[in-house]
């Protein structure tokens, strides 16, 4: 099944070009009722509706340093710490937007925006404490994100190891364009995966280059206690602007639009504006210390 949120919020299944309505409040609230909601009877063209981030996580984990190609690439990177595989933080999940909405270019903050294409993990079923063996149990379905980072800002906070505001700002967790259900899915460790920006590819990868697997990941993540709904990242893969050998030549600017596609889970695309065009006014002045 694809899930999917549209519209004012309103939830329902795709059943080729049409949705089927779901008589239920929210998708996380689909997962809290044991993914299970009967139908209102009304049926549209999808065509005719407006599709929105397909969920709103409680918690949001992302994982990173995952992919093995990525993770060789990142040696380039003149970062103050290694990134390694078990670095695990928290998005912010007021910055989720869905799909064909627009990455807000903070251009007072950052001139260095960055894209990082991943898969992510919907937790269909409460846990904590459990092993890789049960991790399937809790895996609801997928759906892709992209992980935009301001990489200027994530270089300062990388001075003390961690990083977290670089990747949380307004609008810098697009994910989308539906939920696929985890019966839809035959083999979550081999899926493609590309990001495009402009129709270039930019990113390209394959879910068997992770590190760990996605069962090691859920289970690894399952003391911090999972709610239905929540959300894992896999890490990126490789490609980023970052690792370029010039990096302000692939960084994404206004007018950009970015293509994020992962095989059987769909194509996620957003576009890039200047705070002019999203705000209708000039940037703020910078906050800072």
């Amino acid at each position: 099944m694809k899930l999917i949120t549209f519209d004012e919020g309103r939830v329902g299944r795709l059943d080729g070009e049409d949705v089927i309505e779901l008589d239920v409040p929210s998708t996380r609230a689909f997962f809290e009722r044991g993914g299970t909601a009967p139908e209102t009877g009304e049926r549209l063209r999808l065509a005719d509706v407006r599709l929105r981030a397909p969920i709103r996580p409680k918690k949001f984990f992302h994982t990173a340093g995952n992919f093995a190609d990525h993770h060789e690439e990142l040696q380039a990177v003149n970062w103050s710490h290694p990134v390694h595989k078990g670095i695990v933080f928290f998005q912010n999940v007021d910055a989720v937007i869905g799909p064909d909405d627009p990455i807000v270019y903070p251009e007072h903050l950052t001139r260095e925006l960055d894209y990082e294409l991943e898969l992510a993990v919907v937790i269909g079923r409460p846990g904590k404490f459990f092993g890789p063996e049960q991790a399937l149990e809790h895996i609801a379905g997928f759906t892709v994100f992209n992980d935009v980072t301001a990489r200027d800002i994530q270089r300062r906070e990388m001075e003390s190891g961690v990083f977290s505001f670089s990747k949380a700002i307004d609008t810098f967790c697009p994910i989308g364009p539906w939920i696929v259900t985890a019966d839809e899915i035959e083999d979550m460790q081999d899926l493609a995966m590309e990001l495009r920006v402009n129709g270039e590819t930019r990113q390209t990868g394959h879910t068997k280059q992770m590190r760990v697997s996605i069962p090691h990941l859920v289970a690894y993540h399952s003391p911090q206690t999972y709610s239905a709904g929540d959300i894992i990242t896999t890490g990126t893969v490789s490609g980023v602007a970052a690792v370029q050998p010039d990096p302000f030549d692939f960084y994404l600017r206004p007018g950009d639009v970015v293509e994020a596609e992962i095989e059987g889970v769909g194509t996620l695309r957003n576009p890039v504006v200047s705070w002019q065009d999203a705000h209708g006014e000039a940037p703020p002045k910078r906050v800072d210390w």
